[in-house]
């Protein structure tokens, strides 16, 4: 697990709030293959995910014409539609434009 590195602002948050269904019918795979799918696409800059409950993933990306790719991809279209209709009780997507980014990192404990 790792904070992304992501370049100097301006870029572009994709955050994906989730409350998972109890079922789980390939969810593990899938969110993996997604990553990976991700990871391939123009524009990706990273991403970070966390899971408690509450499921919160943010992915960066170099512009608003990268995140519109992505949501069209073909693989990705059909985990949507599963999610929708599988996965999630509910979920929600929020766009967003990074002005500013800063951080510390202990090199000692690191």
């Amino acid at each position: 697990m790792s904070i992304a590195k992501t370049p100097p602002a301006p870029y572009y948050a994709v955050i994906f709030t989730s409350l998972r269904s109890p079922v789980e019918d390939s969810y593990g795979e899938t969110s993996h293959r997604m990553v990976e799918l991700a990871q391939a696409q123009q524009g990706y800059l990273g991403h970070e995910s966390a899971r408690d409950g509450l499921g919160i993933t943010v992915s960066y990306w170099e512009s608003l014409d990268a995140i519109r790719q992505w949501k069209q991809q073909s693989e990705h279209l059909l985990a949507q539609q599963k999610g929708r209709i599988t996965w999630y009780e509910v979920y929600k997507v929020r766009i967003c434009k990074v002005e500013r980014d800063y951080g510390f990192e202990n090199k000692e404990i690191l």
